[in-house]
């Protein structure tokens, strides 16, 4: 029973996602201006994300005097890695149901969705080792990463849903990136606990947030400048940095 609490609370974090999920299927969300907006918001939160919270957390991580080195090296190695497998992956899958822009648009979703989840996996784990600890300590961290998991259901929901017109493909995809805090907790607890070293944890963990600073650049970014309302995606790029510094704000 002792896991009980802990477990719940990192699933309430987690399905914030979906809350960024239903923003992102109303009708506003359809809009090129709002979807453009939308995508430059994903990508400041994304961006912000990597750089200021996950790199730190690496380095801190890293148990080696060459951190630094180390952990900005794991960054660009995501960056790396993302450009590769997207480099494989097909423009087209089937050209005839389906255009190349949807198909893009589709891609960046759904590896945006991956790359959150795998950013979502650690701070799962991380939740319900300090609810486990202390369930008072952990609230405040629930609640800011619930509000930062906000922006990050819409960031997949949004060019999904413009992708497929497919409301209830939108909100699963963007929900399950979420699941993957509990999914965390779990299995990080009954798996990984032994062999997660720090400096294992702030390696992969800077490898995530250069595949998220990837994506931003190569997709959200380029995509959110193509709607045809070019002022959109730079409003829409600092209000998501601003969300995510609040949120982090509130976390420390």
């Amino acid at each position: 029973m002792e896991f009980v609490v802990p477990f719940l609370m990192s699933m309430a974090a987690g399905l914030a996602t979906g809350l960024g999920a239903l923003l992102g299927v109303t009708n506003l969300a359809r809009s090129a201006r709002f979807f453009s907006g939308a995508l430059g918001f994903s990508a400041g939160v994304m961006i912000y994300v990597s750089l200021v919270e996950i790199l730190p957390e690496a380095i801190e991580s890293v148990e080696n005097p060459a951190a630094p080195w180390i952990a900005v090296g794991a960054l660009f190695g995501g960056i790396v890695f993302a450009a590769v497998i997207d480099a494989l992956v097909p423009d087209h899958i089937n050209p005839s149901t389906t255009t190349t822009s949807d198909v893009r648009l589709l891609r960046m979703g759904v590896f945006t969705a991956i790359a959150i989840a795998l950013h979502n996996f650690p701070e799962g784990f991380a939740t319900f080792l300090t609810a486990l600890t202390d369930h008072t300590l952990a609230i405040p961290i629930v609640v800011a990463i619930a509000i930062h998991n906000i922006p990050e259901g819409l960031a997949v929901a949004v060019p999904i849903l413009h992708a497929t017109g497919s409301v209830a493909k939108a909100f699963r995809w963007a929900l399950l990136s979420g699941l993957a805090e509990p999914a965390g907790a779990v299995l990080g607890y009954l798996i990984l606990a032994p062999f997660m070293t720090p400096t294992i944890f702030g390696i992969v963990f800077a490898g995530v947030g250069g595949i998220m600073v990837y994506i931003s650049f190569s997709q959200l970014l380029p995509a959110a400048h193509n709607q045809g309302h070019p002022r959109a995606p730079l409003f829409g790029l600092f209000a998501g940095m601003a969300v995510m510094a609040l949120s982090l704000l509130m976390l420390g």
